[in-house]
């Protein structure tokens, strides 16, 4: 099934079953008004909602409405945590165990609302990745143990200031200023949508990033994960437990980089944040030519499947300064 959270003036919104191929959805009054009801309940409300959910794909339930993304909140607004792992860097050995931050999770961005940021100097850059919503996950579980406590899966875009991150990961600590709030796809689903592609812990389905309209990046999410989603939750509940509600992302979708003529090396499928896009420059030319984000910059990261529909519909959002207080 397919949830997202409508815009209704309150801060966790209200929560909508949206059918398969995102052309209509369903308020489940009766069964829950906010998705963390269903996530504290799941084997009691998750069910119900289920049966919702094949009626509407069935075009059987009455006062179903066309789906707006623009009137949607992230599909959970605020988490109980939100947990993002580091994806290696170019040529970087993914040897060891993940390395992970801890990111703000109480005030998330819907699918269409801008990025408001207060200056371009903070190198505004963005990070088309993939994540799961848990449900409780206990201390110490092992990896296995904890893709089983995997609920929905969701699209992010985990917004990056680079010129700020040097200085916090200097002093040993963060990222804190950062890491600003991320924004999230206007659907969630659950691990059924997505048949085969759900491989080991990993999500097999081309990801596509667009700046400003143009095509910069189409991967296979999965393909250079480094750590399936089991051994990063795992990872998290390591000293402690998650409860349910936590956010699990799976850091910059990357691709994977081929030989090419006169000892270069491309990268075909693109790239999905621009600090990929300046390391291959560095790496090519001895210095990054691409300039991070400006105000009014446009993104689009989306992941359709072979039926052509989209997973989870797009995150459509531009760049936007701090609005000032006048």
């Amino acid at each position: 099934m397919k949830l997202a959270t409508y815009k209704d003036g309150s801060r966790d919104g209200q929560l909508v079953v949206v059918s398969r191929d995102l052309s209509s959805a369903h308020y489940p009054t009766g069964i829950a008004s906010r998705l963390q009801q269903v996530l504290d309940d799941w084997t009691f409300l998750a069910p119900q909602l289920q049966d919702l959910s094949v009626q509407l794909n069935a075009g059987r339930v009455r006062h179903n409405f066309p789906f707006d993304p623009r009137q949607c909140m992230a599909p959970l607004p605020r988490a109980t945590q939100y947990l993002g792992a580091v994806t290696p860097a170019l040529q970087q050995s993914t040897a060891g165990t993940p390395l992970m931050y801890q990111g703000a999770s109480d005030d998330f961005l819907g699918p269409c609302d801008d990025v408001p940021i207060a200056s371009e100097a903070m190198g505004i850059d963005f990070g088309a990745e993939v994540a799961v919503i848990t449900g409780d996950v206990r201390r110490a579980c092992t990896p296995e143990q904890a893709l089983d406590s995997v609920r929905l899966l969701l699209l992010a875009n985990a917004v990056c200031l680079r010129q700020l991150l040097p200085a916090e990961l200097e002093r040993g600590w963060g990222p804190l200023q950062a890491r600003p709030t991320t924004a999230f796809s206007p659907v969630a689903v659950t691990l059924d949508e997505l048949g085969s592609a759900w491989q080991g812990g990993r999500l097999h389905w081309a990801l596509q990033s667009s700046w400003n309209g143009r095509k910069v990046g189409l991967s296979d999410a999965g393909a250079e994960m480094p750590w399936h989603f089991g051994q990063l939750i795992a990872h998290a509940a390591r000293t402690r437990s998650l409860r349910a509600g936590s956010i699990v992302a799976s850091g910059t979708v990357r691709s994977p980089a081929v030989p090419a003529s006169k000892g270069r090396t491309d990268w075909p499928k693109g790239y999905h944040c621009l600090a990929d896009k300046r390391a291959i420059e560095t790496l090519q030319d001895g210095q990054p030519s691409t300039d991070y984000l400006r105000f009014g910059d446009t993104l689009r990261i989306e992941m359709k499947g072979a039926d052509g529909h989209s997973l989870c519909g797009a995150i459509d959002q531009a760049i936007a300064p701090v609005a000032t207080a006048g």
